[in-house]
């Protein structure tokens, strides 16, 4: 597995982990608990990864082809 293919796959798992997180919250909230004020920003963390992952995948076909490099895997 390639540094791009890894990047790619840990941006999925990640965002798995921050939807799981989002549904928890809204699931907690629907049923009338309120979680404590700090459960509000786990999903921050996650979501930083994803947004720094996602801009690098993002940027990576203009690099490569500046570069003139072999095309970016789809």
């Amino acid at each position: 597995m390639n540094w791009s293919s890894g990047i790619r796959q840990a941006h999925r798992w990640i965002a798995m982990a921050f939807t799981v997180l989002v549904a928890g919250i809204f699931i907690t909230l629907g049923m009338g608990r309120p979680p404590p004020e700090w459960v509000y920003y786990l999903p921050l963390f996650p979501l930083a990864l994803l947004t720094l992952s996602g801009l690098y995948m993002f940027f990576l076909p203009y690099a490569l082809r500046r570069r003139g490099g072999r095309e970016a895997a789809r």
